[in-house]
């Protein structure tokens, strides 16, 4: 156990090191800096010393060894465009509001995913089992910045269910939440669907029916249990995308999230901006990827830690 932990954790670091890297390279590869819209404004030596504050000045890998540097103590840096701010204060501000409507979205999804595709797969061939899957290539089709302007104007404007724009009460929240949770639902469903087809067609199902046991309490026990492991293994990226927030929809509702500073330090060339929401995106992804890992060993016992490792 304590061998496998030392490696994973091992490989999230250097996982972790290559995306920094990487991330770094790609952003300094475009041509110009965050002051080039403003070199025609201000005077040369503004700009100068404005290069030096932020290390600009410096050969690409000095600025890379001292961006390493801070983040090794956990500080992501000042944001160039803002002057009260760092990229810490942002990801706090903001991670608050992406985990909540994240959080919200992953619920619905993983409720009604497990639930359409138990049902599908037990009705299967007949027109709820049709039905589900017209619903899940639909869901699967239709990407969410599609999906978030008609549920503005079915459910707020047509309708005025819920309100829409910044995030001040929990009613502002289904909407981005569902506008999230409709592709994911989707794929949960179809995943379902077939592993459970193939759960139910194993022998150890075929006995308990045998034995008289009721189907309710087969497909709760036996069934869900047995068809939930390819679900895991999708949930991991999955829970990580939407804690960390969804940048169009963030954008479209207006949600004061992490999505919505990362797009605004693109398009203002906030080098710090970028690198740190990049390092928390991937620092959660690969974090919920290991505790999915070791999840495994809890949903299916006959899976050990020590033969993974191996």
């Amino acid at each position: 156990m304590s061998r496998y932990l030392l490696k994973r954790i091992l490989m999230m670091v250097l996982t972790l090191w290559i995306i920094v890297t990487l991330t770094f390279s790609l952003m300094h590869m475009i041509p110009g800096d965050p002051f080039a819209s403003e070199s025609d404004q201000l005077p040369e030596q503004i700009l100068l010393n404005l290069r030096a504050k932020y290390n600009l000045d410096e050969p690409l890998p000095m600025q890379y060894l001292l961006y390493l540097k801070s983040l090794v103590m956990l500080d992501l840096g000042p944001s160039i465009k803002s002057e009260t701010r760092g990229v810490n204060d942002m990801i706090k501000d903001g991670f608050g509001a992406s985990a909540l409507i994240g959080l919200q979205a992953i619920a619905v999804a993983l409720f009604f995913g497990l639930l359409f595709g138990t049902i599908a797969a037990l009705n299967r061939n007949t027109w709820i089992d049709y039905t589900a899957m017209v619903m899940a290539v639909l869901g699967i089709a239709v990407p969410s910045f599609i999906m978030a302007p008609l549920l503005i104007n079915y459910l707020a404007i047509k309708w005025p269910l819920f309100p829409v724009a910044t995030l001040t009460s929990w009613k502002h929240s289904v909407l981005p939440s569902l506008a999230l949770a409709f592709g994911p639902l989707a794929i949960i469903t179809r995943y379902m669907r077939t592993s459970m087809i193939d759960v139910m067609n194993q022998n150890y199902i075929r006995t308990a029916e045998a034995k008289g046991i009721p189907t309710f309490l087969i497909v709760i026990k036996h069934g869900i249990r047995n068809a939930i492991l390819p679900i895991v293994t999708f949930m991991g990226p999955l829970i990580a995308g939407l804690l960390t927030g969804t940048f169009v929809v963030e954008k479209i509702f207006a949600v004061p999230g992490i999505g919505k500073y990362f797009v605004d330090g693109i398009f203002n060339r906030d080098y710090p901006v970028i690198l740190g929401t990049t390092v928390f995106y991937s620092a959660i992804l690969v974090l919920i990827i290991f505790l999915i890992d070791l999840a495994y060993m809890f949903i299916d016992p006959r899976i050990k830690l020590s033969s993974r490792g191996r």
